[in-house]
């Protein structure tokens, strides 16, 4: 007599099918997934009130970092859904083939504080190919004399390209800092035709 053993499943396909059904049932509280740019890879983080983390993989050490970090500011149910991020990664795509200008993707603010937020949201509105200044964005963001915070709110954009911070400079022209690094500033600049120097 033959005895009868349960199927192995691999791991792995536990885990895609257990995924699976948490996206679409809508049990996680957060989907991410990872989209290769010109810019870099990067992690995009989505919750149901709309994109809530772009972040470099490269400088954030790792993709499990970023989870690690989502897991403690917002929640551990977080799971690998793709097809819930496929509107940013097109529009990536777009932007960086040349023929986005506007994201129309909704944003979750829920890892910016209310002054980043304030920050983040007049940096939002500089039209693509132009650029501001730190001490103009302050002024925008209801505080004239903040600038050192405003570049601070900047340097931590839980949302990079989408909000576009690479298009804040210094006030006297010079380039200023980014989170991602002055030649990924560079690249985003140069692929919205804003002429350096």
């Amino acid at each position: 007599m033959t005895e009868l053993r349960p199927p192995v499943v691999d791991a792995a396909v536990l885990a895609a099918r257990f995924a699976a059904r948490a996206a679409e049932s809508g049990d996680a509280d957060v989907a991410y997934t990872v989209i290769d740019t010109p810019a870099g890879r990067l992690v995009a983080a989505q919750t149901p009130a709309g994109l809530v983390r772009l972040a470099y993989e490269d400088l954030n050490g790792s993709v499990d970092r970023v989870l690690e970090s989502l897991a403690r500011r917002l929640s551990p149910r977080i799971v690998e859904a793709p097809a819930r991020l496929d509107d940013a990664r097109r529009e990536l795509d777009e932007y960086f083939a040349g023929r986005r200008r506007d994201f129309d993707l909704p944003i979750d603010w829920s890892l910016a504080t209310p002054f980043a937020r304030r920050v983040l949201q007049a940096t939002a509105a500089i039209p693509f190919g132009e650029t501001s200044t730190y001490a103009q964005i302050a002024a925008a963001a209801g505080s004239p004399k903040g600038a050192r915070p405003t570049g601070n709110a900047l340097g931590s954009n839980p949302i990079p390209i989408v909000v576009p911070c690479h298009r804040v400079m210094a006030t006297g022209g010079g380039l200023g800092g980014y989170t991602g690094g002055l030649s990924r500033k560079q690249l985003l600049l140069g692929i919205e035709g804003v002429r350096l120097g």
